[in-house]
């Protein structure tokens, strides 16, 4: 049996989620003619306030999409520098928007209200790109989970709004910070123009994101969608898998917080662990004591049926989901306290 805790898009639809999916009416949503699709999206977009909301196949197509509605060539939008949009859509930002990215040196991939303000160009200075957008992203993968202070968020909303900037939020582990933070979608519907939701992350869907807003900043989205490839046909077999996982996975995810919080403490402990970041959800980010090498550290996790993820800077993540079990949890923490 092999643990894999890379990430949360590893695992598989549980048994509901597939009679859901096979059970699904379908029809073709190019035509915006499958009811299950047209479902999802209304309740996410009903979910957050919002007037309208689409389904994409991928939560990278979904943040594409939403800086491309928000810019135009030539233009920058701000974001911390571990973001994902930045780091791991490949260059999508320049390929398919001409927009470029100021980075911000925040901490554990969140930016405070003070460094966009610090960080908009002059709009009277034409020899620098015009801003025109800010990008965040709740929970921050690269920052190991870490959860925004929501009254930051407005804060740096008061600043979009002071400089006529548009704010997108990349919220692919959105609920895992809802969840955690005891906070509700219709908080940062308020706050947001655009939000994009993955449903294969800590939801456990096979596939899909929902990028959500209101009419006006929505109003060319199918096409842009249409432009990067994202028209689909029967997809509502994937809508239903969304729609389960909006009624069942999300209370579960403090299941997924609990177990990633008890892997940081017993990491703490070990005397092989330089150091563990702070645990808010479901992804543990932890480094080894210089004297162990990073790879044959994994090599041996491997080779013992655990798989984790590298993320470079000697930054090891493990990501507790949907499939890692208590029996496999009992059994990954009596590995990490006998490892030597």
């Amino acid at each position: 049996m092999t643990i894999d805790l890379r990430s949360d898009t590893v695992t598989k639809p549980t048994t509901g989620m597939l009679q859901a999916i096979m059970n699904a009416k379908v029809g073709d949503d190019v035509y915006k003619e499958d009811p299950t699709v047209n479902e999802l999206e209304k309740r996410l977009a009903t979910l957050f306030g919002k007037e309208t909301a689409l389904f994409f196949p991928t939560g990278s197509m979904a943040n594409q999409a939403a800086i491309k509605l928000h810019t135009q060539p030539g233009e920058q939008l701000i974001c911390d520098k571990w973001a994902h949009v930045y780091n791991y859509e490949g260059g999508g930002v320049s390929f398919n928007s001409g927009v470029s990215c100021k980075l911000i040196d925040g901490k554990r991939g969140m930016i405070t209200a003070s460094q966009v303000e610090e960080n908009i160009n002059s709009p009277d200075f034409y020899h620098s790109p015009l801003t025109t957008l800010v990008c965040l992203e709740n929970t921050t993968n690269k920052g190991g989970g870490a959860c925004y202070d929501f009254d930051e968020i407005k804060k740096i909303r008061n600043v979009c709004n002071q400089h006529n900037l548009g704010l997108h939020l990349d919220g692919a582990r959105l609920f895992n910070a809802l969840v955690a933070k005891k906070e509700t979608a219709k908080q940062y519907g308020e706050v947001f123009d655009t939000i994009s939701i993955c449903l294969s992350k800590g939801l456990g869907t096979p596939l899909g994101s929902v990028l959500i807003g209101n009419e006006k900043i929505m109003h060319n989205a199918m096409r842009v969608r249409k432009v990067l490839g994202g028209g689909m046909r029967q997809i509502g077999f994937m809508a239903a898998a969304g729609l389960y996982a909006l009624d069942h996975h999300i209370d579960r995810l403090e299941e997924d917080h609990r177990k990633a919080q008890e892997l940081g403490s017993a990491l703490k402990k070990q005397s092989y662990v330089k150091e563990v970041e702070t645990v808010e959800t479901n992804i543990v980010i932890f480094y080894l004591n210089d004297s162990i090498k990073e790879t044959e550290f994994i090599n041996k996790l491997e080779s013992n049926g655990f798989r984790i993820s590298a993320m470079g800077q000697g930054k090891l993540r493990i990501v507790t989901h949907l499939d890692y079990t208590d029996t496999m949890h009992i059994h990954f923490m009596n590995f990490l306290n006998k490892f030597e």
